[in-house]
């Protein structure tokens, strides 16, 4: 049997308009015995890992990459699909998305500009045309063909066998329509193309709650008639046979996504941790710094401990004891430039009258924190163990939870990236999911039900998320 790659699919993580867990995903990949898939979320690659781990676990390939909006000079916009073909073209990736984020959002949609990829091409990205979506595609909707010809070198002069015409046949009005024309300039230019299938969700009856969820997600109604949709039950997970069968008059747009799947090799480094350099006092060692300064740190804090040096000689042997104990595990997981990096900010901002919190969690039962002024809370008296923040039988990094003033924390974010420079500096996502009482609501919303019926539902749910509860 003739292998098939899937080239497009969005997961839960493309927010508004997928549903796939990527768990089922991989789970239904390796069930079809496919051999590499690719997960392109909308202008996002937040599902890199988990896709990364669960496709290697499954024996699959991953292939990174990320659906992108994209705005032209005449602020146009389309789609296009960016593949990684190896860690460079994952780097490249994410520096188009974050500069995106940051340099050319429009009402907080992202949109990489055209003249950055025409311009700096990035040879370790493959490009796919986007089909109806893609630039070229809707210029050959508008029948404009001498156009989308000459939109078409550019690409492939700037991105060379890096550029493929996307075809898809989700739609029939649109891909009778398209399909012909883009094979036509294919043979004329010499660009290859390549099958795809636009994915939301995994099986055929997921449609309809694919629709739910798009409608909670754009606050509309499921059977509103104004309402129009962008999606069709055809976006599924089909499989191989039925996609080598759907092309089967263009085999070579079949063989283009193994193909694809050859090129794009990248090798994610995970489990490793790279903290920004620290730049100690007089170069000394930066295992002996830490020692140095939580050292200092103690004596000063004794002293604010203990009304008398008596009080001070007669504690300090329990002190030292438990600071060198730390000093060496936490020397010895290589964690020294963290704790050092974050006492250099918080103590930065104490200074700055940036208001900080006294320490939060497990890492206030760290003495060394204590003793760099991470935290401020004296571990010992309240009985607090270093082992549950660190512990060189379960190595993760440490994590502290930091509470800075909210007007003030900007001060900080600046000062670190100032030091330590921007490129080591980021800020993370977090993702919210709703309670059981809310999706109730909500989806009973979009399916038009009566609030008052809605909300009693809701309230037969119990506050314990950690049990589930069936209703007869």
């Amino acid at each position: 049997m003739q292998n098939f790659v899937h080239l497009r699919i969005h997961s839960e993580f493309s927010i508004t308009d997928g549903i796939i867990h990527i768990k089922d995903l991989v789970k239904q990949a390796k069930k079809d015995s496919m051999l590499a898939i690719a997960l392109t979320d909308l202008n996002n690659m937040f599902a890199l890992v988990k896709f990364y781990k669960n496709c290697r676990d499954n024996g699959i390939k991953p292939i990174i990459g990320a659906e992108i909006n994209v705005i032209d000079i005449d602020n146009q916009s389309y789609r296009l699909i960016l593949l990684a073909k190896n860690i460079n073209g994952y780097r490249q990736l994410c520096e188009l998305i974050t500069k995106a984020y940051t340099e050319n959002r429009v009402i907080d949609t992202p949109y990489v500009h055209e003249n950055w990829l025409l311009n700096s091409p990035q040879n370790d990205l493959i490009v796919l045309s986007g089909f109806d979506n893609g630039d070229i595609g809707k210029l050959l909707l508008q029948g404009d063909i001498s156009k989308a010809k000459d939109k078409s070198k550019l690409w492939q002069n700037a991105f060379s066998n890096n550029y493929y015409f996307e075809l898809q046949r989700v739609n029939p009005d649109i891909s009778n329509k398209l399909i012909p024309k883009f094979i036509t300039i294919s043979h004329d230019l010499a660009i290859p193309v390549v099958a795809s299938h636009p994915i939301q969700f995994l099986h055929k009856s997921d449609f309809e709650a694919h629709e739910v969820r798009v409608c909670v997600a754009n606050s509309q109604q499921l059977d509103d008639v104004k309402r129009l949709s962008c999606f069709s039950a055809n976006q599924y997970f089909k499989t191989q046979a039925e996609m080598v069968e759907l092309f089967k008059d263009i085999p070579s747009a079949v063989v283009n996504t193994i193909e694809i799947a050859k090129r794009c090799n990248v090798e994610i480094k995970l489990g490793q941790y790279f903290l920004p350099n620290f730049i100690t006092q007089n170069n000394m060692p930066i295992n002996e710094y830490l020692s140095y300064l939580a050292n200092q740190g103690l004596e000063n804090r004794l002293h604010e401990l203990y009304d008398s040096q008596d009080e001070i000689d007669k504690n300090q042997d329990i002190y030292q004891k438990r600071l060198e104990i730390e000093i060496e595990t936490i020397n010895q997981m290589g964690f020294a430039g963290y704790f050092l990096i974050v006492a250099d900010f918080i103590n930065w901002a104490k200074k700055n009258n940036v208001p900080v919190g006294p320490g939060r969690g497990s890492g206030a039962g760290s003495l060394v924190a204590f003793a760099l002024g991470i935290t401020d809370i004296e571990p010992l008296r309240y009985g607090l163990l270093f082992e549950r923040f660190l512990n060189p039988e379960r190595v993760s990094m440490p994590d502290f939870d930091i509470d800075f003033c909210q007007e003030k924390r900007g001060l900080v974010i600046q000062y670190v990236q100032q030091k330590y420079g921007v490129d080591a500096v980021s800020q993370i996502a977090t993702f919210g999911t709703m309670s059981s009482k809310a999706v109730i609501k909500d989806v009973g919303r979009v399916l038009g039900l009566p609030y008052g019926l809605c909300d009693s539902i809701s309230k037969l749910i119990l506050n314990t998320p950690a049990k589930s509860f069936g209703l007869l």
